[in-house]
């Protein structure tokens, strides 16, 4: 199927800017692609990029989405959140999955590729996870031309992940951490953005769902180590027991400003963020994933912040 154009929920975000960035790259005269957001002013990364249109709306109304899905080809789902109350998860997880496949069927647009996470289960330890298995589940019900990809924990260099680690290190001189033991395998976003590329120009990646993890496995405390050593600030890891690793996360939810950890995520993290090996991976796309040394030195050392996007500029003038 030839591509037209291509809504993207949640483009302004971490993965979407990725993507939007991916996409212009692989489709210089491709199909436009479609980034609604709330506020046109959190979309300016974006914005200034070719064949990318964005619009302010709430993707949650069911009339604008009917509107941001009129003759679209193909949409992307990558709203997700992190962090909030059982509500919170229920709304963005599964509620807008449902809203989206129906907005689908009314508009007549069956292709969908749609951004879970490793461990999604109804039946999992978290809402975080049980949410996500929930809103898999509802987009299957729906009889779409659907692809699920499920990502471990993405990195990259404006995350909310190995920057957040190196920025408290460079707070505090000695960092203690809950879920120090907890295992991921952590991903490039660019490897993640590439992964969805493939999905919507490969026919046969529909019905499929694909594990997206890197090379490495590696425990929190190895992740927040190297993130203290690749910015420059190595602190001692101090694990917390269970009972103290609970405390810490309930400190951190009432705690002002953005939230850094929750129980919830504790949860979470008691299942492991790595591959099963059940479904096909990145190489099955033909994307060999990126090691974390490979990328992970040229954002955060000193520096590295600007510097890092000139071969996109001398790329695109």
């Amino acid at each position: 199927m030839t591509l037209r154009s291509v809504l993207i929920l949640g483009g302004s975000g971490f993965v979407g800017r990725a993507l939007c960035e991916t996409l212009v790259d692989r489709w210089e005269a491709g199909p436009r692609l479609r980034v609604p957001t709330r506020r046109l002013a959190n979309a300016q990364v974006v914005q200034p990029l070719p064949l990318v249109d964005v619009l302010q709306a709430d993707v949650h109304d069911d009339a604008q989405l009917d509107r941001l899905l009129a003759g679209c080809d193909a949409v992307v789902n990558l709203v997700a959140i992190l962090h909030g109350s059982e509500a919170a998860f229920e709304q963005v997880h599964v509620a807008l999955p449902r809203r989206l496949a129906a907005a689908c069927r009314r508009q007549g647009v069956r292709r969908l590729v749609h951004v879970s996470a490793l461990g999604a289960d109804p039946a999992g330890p978290s809402h975080y996870l049980r949410s996500k298995g929930r809103g898999e589940a509802a987009l299957r019900e729906a009889g779409l031309d659907l692809t699920l990809l499920r990502p471990s924990v993405i990195f990259g260099a404006n995350d909310r992940f190995l920057n957040l680690f190196a920025q408290l290190q460079a707070l505090f001189p000695v960092l203690p951490l809950a879920g120090a033991d907890a295992r991921f395998q952590p991903v490039w976003v660019d490897d993640v953005a590439a992964a969805i590329a493939a999905c919507l120009e490969r026919p046969d990646t529909i019905g499929q769902v694909y594990e997206c993890a890197g090379p490495e496995v590696k425990t929190l405390a190895e992740l927040v180590r190297l993130a203290g050593e690749a910015s420059g600030h190595p602190r001692p890891i101090l694990p917390l027991p269970g009972p103290l690793a609970t405390l810490q996360a309930l400190a951190m939810e009432f705690a002002p400003g953005e939230t850094l950890m929750s129980r919830d995520n504790l949860a979470s993290m008691t299942v492991p963020n790595v591959a099963t090996g059940q479904h096909p991976g990145l190489a099955d796309l033909g994307i060999a994933p990126s090691p974390l040394l490979a990328v992970v030195p040229g954002y955060l050392q000193p520096g590295q912040r600007c510097a890092r996007l000139d071969t996109w500029r001398a790329r695109h003038r």
